[in-house]
């Protein structure tokens, strides 16, 4: 530990970190050191605010002060647009755009939560409070609040519950696995995958192109977990799961904004090998794949991954190379992955020292992505 401190030594392996995390008896974003504040160019930083409106107790409000009030009639159609919109936003990169839109798209799915109607209207209504959770709870773990993230992605899932379809059911599911990646459960992280996608097996019989991207994506999740905790076996079978829905799908496509196809399975193929330390394999792998086809989100977290394995062989230059290809799609994706920072300040800390100082590309990046202090 004092080695690892003294940065002296790295931890390569994320289920090493999760066992390092417990024996501390501190979070994976806690010793991973995550930024507090998601900030844009238009100093978007509504995290905060996101939080107050996961934690208002709307709830409990008629039942503490009486139920004198009836809950506003709210149409669940523009708010799906509007939820629509903000995915579409995600997975452009323009994360910030996305904190911002978070708070209100949650105050109002409570809304719709709260108020009457007959079954129908009610389905509707969760059905569209299910993917904002959904969003909330991919986009908190993309800028490191795991505990939020996870309070997101179950209000998703009970609100999948009553919406009572399948593909909302899997839609939530998959945002729970993202959660419990986060915050380093990765067996319970399989189990929800293996679950939601049985859910689909009807849907899948008649080649419903939904559902065979929500399982196909549900499979490559629990791929990723199961090679965060070195199951190289159960990894590669879910991958291959993944990859006969990929065929089935037969293109990259992006239903329910999935952007699944086998594209995808090939990044998390990389991704997944990296996790278990083929680290020359990810590289030839990753520079061999073109990634146009997919959403940017995508695109960044796979130059990333690539960045990290490029400086797991300590070849510096070009991991700063394609970090700094991956901040041109999307600056905020960058500056706020806790992986992302850690490859720069590990960069940064063996970086050789010119004139006194080391590159000013590479201090940029690092002051950029917090990893060293702005002093």
């Amino acid at each position: 530990m004092s080695k690892i401190e003294r940065g002296e030594r790295d931890i390569r392996r994320l289920d090493v970190l999760v066992e390092v995390a417990k024996a501390l008896r501190v979070t994976l974003g806690d010793l991973l050191g995550e930024p507090v504040l998601m900030e844009d160019e238009h100093k978007n930083d509504d995290v905060p605010a996101i939080r107050d409106a996961l934690m208002a107790p709307q709830r409990l409000s008629k039942t503490l002060f009486g139920g004198g009030f009836e809950p506003e009639y709210v149409d669940p159609k523009p708010v799906a647009s509007w939820t629509e919109d903000a995915w579409s936003d995600y997975q452009g990169g323009r994360i910030g755009k996305v904190v911002a839109a978070l708070p209100r798209l949650i105050k109002t799915a409570q809304q719709m939560e709260a108020a009457g109607g007959d079954g129908s209207y009610k389905r509707r209504c969760a059905a569209v409070s299910a993917r904002i959770h959904h969003l909330a709870a991919t986009t908190l773990s993309k800028v490191g609040e795991a505990d939020l993230a996870w309070i997101a992605a179950e209000r998703a899932m009970q609100a999948a519950d009553t919406a009572d379809d399948p593909l909302v059911l899997a839609s939530a599911a998959r945002s729970g696995t993202h959660a419990l990646l986060a915050v380093g459960r990765f067996d319970d992280a399989m189990q929800l995958g293996d679950a939601a996608a049985r859910w689909l097996m009807p849907r899948m019989k008649d080649g419903d192109p939904a559902a065979l991207s929500l399982y196909g994506m549900l499979h490559l999740r629990s791929a990723i977990a199961a090679a965060r905790q070195q199951d190289r076996g159960i990894a590669s079978e879910l991958l291959s799961k993944a990859e006969v829905a990929g065929d089935a799908l037969g293109e990259d496509a992006n239903h329910w904004l999935t952007g699944f196809g086998p594209t995808n399975v090939a990044l998390h193929r990389i991704s997944a090998g990296l996790d278990l330390g083929d680290i020359p394999l990810a590289i030839k792998q990753a520079e061999q794949l073109d990634t146009s086809g997919v959403p940017v989100e995508r695109q960044v977290t796979h130059l990333i991954d690539h960045a990290r394995a490029l400086s797991l062989l300590a070849k510096d230059d070009d991991a700063v190379q394609v970090l700094l290809s991956a901040e041109e799609k999307s600056p905020q994706l960058v500056r706020h992955s806790a992986i992302a920072r850690e490859v720069v300040r590990t960069i940064y800390r063996r970086a050789p020292v010119t004139g006194g100082k080391k590159s000013s590309l590479l201090l940029a990046l690092a002051e950029r992505c917090r990893a060293v202090s702005d002093s």
